[in-house]
């Protein structure tokens, strides 16, 4: 088998099989750096003659300025200290497009074990590149619908867990109160049999709507929990903030003024409320926080509707 260091040699069988694939193969010297070999197939590439790639030099000025540090230092690295490798980046083509490059290196030792060449190919993969970043936008774009209720297009129940989870460790560490609303609209399966479920789908998507003007926090988070029942998170805020955006809620949806001729409530379409504040102990149960907000919900539908009842758990 021929020696390592005669692949790269000038002749007419290597010639063709090197410059027949669309791999591009290439060799550095490593005590000049400089290109020994580069195959003339960069130049269909990227508009670079073979000749004009001289040096080491030449290949890291002709990487995109965003890739450049560390591609080199990565490549450097690795072959001083005798490491095969490769690196992908976006090499810059004479018209000063880019083109994505998969760079495959190995290190040629001579006989004491001390590099002397460095040879590899370089790939187009810049359609693979592409289609990575397309299933990455999809990805991020199926993160984002499965933290969104399809019909209102806020957050849904998955995202007000995550929420919560993450707010209620916050508020525990910074002992910070923390408040939730439950809200429930009021006689909703009535609307549904008088109107029709499309529009009492649109009900629920004009009441969403609503619920989110009343925030004003910057982590505030409304969110659908399920059917006509919604759930406002409101980190850092104590007992009166709570009150204060339960009763803009109210007044919200009193000046939408959605008609619900069988609401005894001004023939219109009004919501329940149960809120809650707590300051995280450490022992404090988020799930007793989530049943104690909830059963004040329970206390206004049972005390007429249209109405907020308020808990202060005791950290």
């Amino acid at each position: 088998m021929a020696d390592e260091s005669t692949l790269f040699n000038d002749t007419a069988v290597y010639k063709t099989l090197l410059e027949s694939t669309k791999a591009i193969p290439w060799k550095i010297d490593w005590a000049t750096m400089k290109f020994a070999y580069i195959g003339p197939q960069i130049e269909a590439l990227l508009g670079w003659n073979a000749d004009s790639w001289v040096s080491v030099e030449d290949w890291a000025m002709r990487i995109h300025p965003e890739d450049r540090e560390y591609v080199v230092n990565f490549c450097v690295s690795q072959s001083q200290s005798g490491v095969d490798h490769e690196a992908d980046y976006r090499a810059l083509t004479k018209d000063n497009g880019y083109v994505w490059i998969r760079d495959v290196v190995h290190v040629v030792r001579n006989g004491s074990g001390e590099v002397e060449a460095l040879i590899g190919f370089m790939f187009d993969i810049t359609e693979r590149k592409k289609t990575e970043e397309k299933l990455l936008s999809l990805q991020k774009e199926l993160e984002v619908l499965s933290f969104k209720d399809g019909l209102t297009n806020i957050a849904n129940r998955r995202r007000f867990d995550s929420s919560f989870e993450l707010e209620w460790e916050r508020a525990t560490t910074e002992r910070q109160p923390l408040s939730m609303l439950f809200v429930d609209v009021d006689f909703f399966k009535q609307y549904n049999d008088l109107y029709g479920h499309a529009q009492g789908d649109q009900c629920l998507v004009d009441i969403a709507q609503t619920l989110s003007l009343a925030l004003d926090g910057p982590r505030d988070l409304v969110a659908r929990y399920g059917g006509e029942e919604f759930v406002v998170l409101l980190p850092a805020a104590d007992a009166e903030v709570a009150r204060k955006v339960a009763e803009r809620c109210q007044r919200l949806l009193q000046k939408k003024a959605i008609v619900h001729a069988l609401s005894p409530h001004g023939r219109r379409v009004t919501v329940s409320i149960g809120a809650g504040t707590v300051v995280p102990d450490g022992q404090t149960e988020r799930a007793g926080f989530i049943k104690a907000v909830d059963e004040q919900l329970y206390v206004a539908k049972n005390n007429g509707r249209d109405r907020t009842e308020h808990v202060q758990l005791q950290a």
